[in-house]
């Protein structure tokens, strides 16, 4: 199925002028009646003994369920059901095993995120240009038999010493160097190979 992308394009190919103003318009109705929509997911506070207490005490006064109060003070459900049922973060100790274990998760965070950083720093850059050998096409062995075939002027010393494929590439360096007016057979045989 078409992108919409692609369906603009279509349209452009085709000067198809009225369509793509009525495309626009509703493109701009729909951002006008767009809305950032809130978070699904909250970001959960930092359990302290604090933060029990107030949820001991929400269970015992109202008749909120463990969702509703994960909800209201913006903990993980999960840590709610500790609280309730288990007692956890009651005590301000921080060598409470809950405690221990949120810092040493907290700790792995810290790590993968340095880690991720480091490798972003140590990754290779890219060059921006492709070199002017990267560019030129290559012609196979196969087309240049063919024009040898043909009668093509002789090779240059250094050129006929050359592997088979960088012959090629000094060939179509010669020739485009050349004037366009008058090709040679080899370019006239390379521009052949290239239209097949």
């Amino acid at each position: 199925m078409a992108t919409l992308k692609e369906f603009e394009e279509a349209l452009r190919l085709n000067g198809m002028t009225n369509a793509l103003a009525i495309l626009d318009g509703l493109k701009k109705r729909d951002r006008e009646r767009r809305s950032i929509a809130p978070a699904r997911r909250l970001v959960g506070r930092k359990m302290t003994a604090e933060l029990a207490r107030s949820i001991l005490d929400l269970h015992a006064t109202t008749g909120m369920t463990q969702q509703e109060i994960a909800f209201k003070l913006g903990v993980n459900q999960g840590r709610v059901n500790e609280v309730i049922k288990r007692g956890k973060w009651l005590s301000a100790d921080p060598h409470a095993p809950e405690a221990l274990s949120r810092d040493k998760a907290m700790d792995r965070l810290t790590q993968r995120a340095q880690a991720r950083r480091s490798d972003r720093a140590a990754a290779p850059v890219r060059p921006s240009q492709p070199s002017v050998k990267a560019s030129l096409p290559t012609v196979p062995p196969r087309a240049i038999r063919e024009v040898k075939e043909l009668g093509s002027p002789a090779l240059p010393l250094e050129v006929a010493s050359q592997p088979e494929a960088d012959r090629s590439m000094t060939r179509m360096r010669s020739a485009a160097t050349r004037s366009a007016a008058a090709p040679t057979t080899i370019v006239s045989a390379q521009l052949a190979f290239l239209d097949l």
